[in-house]
């Protein structure tokens, strides 16, 4: 039952929800998740960077594919942009992965939340 209703749920959320609401709630969630690693960094178990460091990746390989994809109907420069803030955040991740350093997630924690903030604000009315 419970299994349905989320399943439901889901449903009613594809339905409602634009493309960029969707884009800007994923880079919130790995911008939160990221925050939360980064606020308990003394606590922090390596498997929780690991994990939100791989969701953050996951999500950054969907963008970078959409925009580098032949069939994009996004521009040039835009495409561009996202590719090369996919390579900047892989590398980021890397470094991060093997030198462990929590000032290193800053960077990421804000280029999730400025593109979140700026998909919210210019999307139709």
């Amino acid at each position: 039952m419970q299994q349905q209703a989320a399943t439901a749920y889901q449903q009613v959320g594809r339905q409602t929800t634009s493309p960029r609401e969707l884009e800007a709630n994923l880079l919130s969630k790995s911008a939160s998740n990221l925050q939360r690693v980064r606020d308990d960094w003394d606590n922090m178990r390596n498997r929780d960077l690991v994990a939100a460091l791989l969701f953050n990746r996951r999500l950054w390989t969907v963008f970078v594919s959409s925009a580098t994809r032949e069939d994009s109907v996004m521009p040039v420069d835009l495409r561009e942009n996202i590719a090369n803030l996919g390579i900047f955040i892989m590398k980021q991740s890397i470094s991060l992965q093997a030198e462990p350093v929590a000032q290193k997630l800053d960077v990421l924690i804000n280029i999730n939340r400025q593109l979140a903030a700026g998909l919210r604000a210019n999307a139709p009315a």
